[in-house]
C-alpha cells in the first residue's frame, strides 16, 4: 500500500522537478496554461512528465489536489 504523501512537493519530485517553494513559485511564474488548456497538454513537458499528469488526472484521485494546485497556480 502506497502511504506517500500526495501534495504539490511530493508532485514535483515525481515529474524530476525541484521541489523548494522558490523552485515551484519559478516555475508557476515561467510556465503559464492558456485558457481551456489541460495540465498535461503544456508542450513544456517532457513526454514522460505529460504521460504522469494524464494518467494521474484520469486514474489517480491521490494526486487530484496537488494536481489542482498546480493548476491553479499557473492560470
Amino acid at each position: 500500500m502506497d502511504t506517500s504523501k500526495h501534495n504539490l512537493y511530493t508532485l514535483f519530485d515525481q515529474l524530476g522537478l525541484p521541489s523548494d517553494d522558490a523552485s515551484i513559485e519559478r516555475f508557476a511564474r515561467h510556465y503559464r496554461l492558456n485558457d481551456g488548456q489541460y495540465l498535461y497538454q503544456a508542450e513544456f513537458w517532457t513526454p514522460a512528465q505529460a504521460s504522469f499528469l494524464k494518467d494521474a488526472y484520469q486514474q489517480d484521485a491521490e494526486w487530484s489536489d496537488a494536481l489542482d494546485q498546480l493548476n491553479g497556480l499557473m492560470r
